[in-house]
Parts: C-alpha cells; structure tokens; sequence
C-alpha cells in the first residue's frame, strides 16, 4: 500500500459486523489484519452474529426467502451503529442492495472454482449410478443434472464443517463446495477434484469478499479504499450485472463468471432450468477499463441470454416460488 493515498486521519477504531460460522470469522479476521497493516493504531473489533440464512436449515436458500438471510442482520448492526462495515462472502451478497447501503470494496479474488469433496470418488465421473450428490446451489444442481442424469442431487445445509461432516458420515458419496473457502480454512486436502468452469460455471461474485457499509460515509469508504482489488471488482460487478440484468435470483439457475486474458476481460453466463434439461449460455468480451465497460458487458452477456428465452425461464421459476406450499 502507498502511504500517500491513505487518509491523514487514520480511524482509531473500526468494528467488522459478520455471521459466526467458522469460514465467515475467518473472512473477518482477514479483512481485521488488512486494516491493522494499514492503520497499526487502529482498534479492529468483531461483532459476530447469527444470521435468519444460519438458523434454517431443513429447506433450501431459494425456498426461505433466498440469499439476503445471510446478510440482513449484519445491515441492521450497519444501520444501529453498532457496527462500521461486514464482510460477505459476494456470492450470498444479493444482486440489489437496500437503499442506504453499498458494497464499498471487493478485495483479490481467490478460487473461483467448484469443487469436488468425496472420501471414494475422485470426480463425478467416477461415480456409480444413482449415488448421491449433496449441493446448496440450484446452479451447481442444474448442471449435475445436465450432465450426469444418473446421478441423485440432494439438498446440503449448513456451514462448511457441517456439511463435511454429512458427507464424512455417508449421507452422501459425494459433495460441490466452493474452492475459496476449503482453501481459505486450510482445507485444500478435502478437494479431490476442481470443477473446470466449462463445465460448472460458478456463481457471479464466487471467490470473492466484498465489504459493505452505511451509504453516507466517505471517511470509511476512503479508510477501505486500499483494499480495493480493482481487476477483481470489474470482474464481479460484471458477473452480478448479468443477474442483476436478468432478474436472477436463489429460485433461478444462473452462473456468470469472469477472468482477465491478453488485457481484456472475458465473460461467459448461463441460465438453466433446474432439471437441466435446457441450459442457455452466453458469452462476451471487453477491455473494460472503467466499472462501466464492465457494466456493459454484463448487460451484454444477459442480452444474449435474454433472445435464448432466459426470461421464459426465469419468470417461471419466479412464478412458481411465488405460489404458496401445497398450490
């Protein structure tokens, strides 16, 4: 960091708002030990919390209300003051924040990509017909389904250490977690195989941390601002347009992932239907010097994903999540 672009008033103390679950305290302490790099002076508190997203979990994110369960107790410790800033995971941080709130910083991206956790099996295609397979995500479940048709897709709930240990205990042959946070919690060693993109397009925002604040704070966004990873946030911001775009949401499998290649930036998003027999998929590519060349590809990729009928797609499963149990 440049000490030049730093504010001449560094903040004397700062509190990180974040869900308590292991992978979640260790995202907060990552940022916690950013800002002590910066600011030595600086008192960096966690305020952990227990969010509605980590209470309920006998139902699927798209069934309880979908991804803002994770972070809509971290905004109200933002609005109370009883905190400065919470750090999320991007893929659980909803497409449209409420009013009063923004995503001030993305920090380096880690590993974007899916991965494979098994105790017998080393890739999906290794697996039996009719095993089971454990994921979160209708996305990672859409895919499975277009193309292992064979295989049985299963609900998996909880945090990571709970969903490991569902798989530890035979619940399931194999599991799909995010790459970032086995790494991340010094897990690597469970991963038995990476999914390649190609084939299991991540989440817009996997891999990366973004860390949002009360709108209405320059002093704060400016404290942050070193921390800021600017190829990364072109990146993401790319990815969430495609769904913002689209009106994506938990009920709707939507991947979007972006990388930089030869100095420009590549993107490729895809919408499916949760069966996986229709997967539309779209792709662009763009410089992308400015947030708002990224902004324009975004909306470029779900263009193209919108004359392929993804808005077919989506008002269905919309329509269908709208419609009260037993309709």
């Amino acid at each position: 960091m440049n000490p030049e672009t730093l504010s001449a008033n560094p903040p004397s103390t700062l509190v990180i708002a974040s869900r308590e679950s292991r992978l979640a305290m260790w995202q907060a302490e990552h940022v916690r030990s950013a800002l002590h790099k910066l600011y030595p002076s600086c008192d960096v508190k966690i305020l952990g919390m227990t969010t509605r997203g980590d209470q309920i979990l006998d139902r699927t994110l798209s069934k309880v209300g979908g991804k803002g369960l994770f972070v809509k107790e971290l905004e109200n410790a933002l609005a109370d003051g009883r905190a400065d800033l919470a750090v999320h995971s991007l893929k659980d941080v909803p497409m449209q924040l409420p009013a009063g709130f923004e995503l001030s910083t993305i920090l380096e991206r880690e590993d974007a990509r899916d991965a494979i956790v098994s105790n017998q099996y080393d890739s999906l295609a290794a697996l039996p017909p009719g095993s089971v397979v454990g994921t979160s995500s209708l996305r990672r479940e859409a895919l499975l389904r277009a193309r292992y048709p064979h295989l049985q897709v299963k609900p998996l709930r909880g945090n990571l250490d709970t969903r490991l240990a569902k798989l530890d205990r035979g619940d399931y042959a194999a599991i799909i977690l995010a790459a970032a946070g086995l790494k991340r919690l010094g897990l690597a060693e469970r991963i038995r195989c990476l999914l390649d993109p190609a084939d299991s397009l991540p989440a817009a925002g996997q891999g990366a941390l973004g860390i949002e604040i009360r709108a209405g704070r320059p002093e704060l966004a400016e404290w942050l601002a070193p921390l800021h990873h600017l190829h990364t946030a072109a990146a993401v911001e790319a990815e969430r347009m495609v769904s913002r775009a689209l009106g994506g949401s938990c009920e709707v499998p939507l991947g979007a992932y972006a990388v930089w290649r030869d100095g420009a930036l590549h993107l490729r998003g895809i919408v499916a239907t949760p069966d996986g027999k229709r997967v539309l998929s779209a792709q662009a590519s763009s410089p992308a010097e400015t947030l708002e060349r990224a902004l324009e590809l975004g909306r470029d990729v779900a263009g193209q994903l919108e004359q392929q009928g993804a808005f077919d797609i989506v008002r269905e499963l919309s329509s269908a999540a709208d419609k009260p149990t037993g309709a």
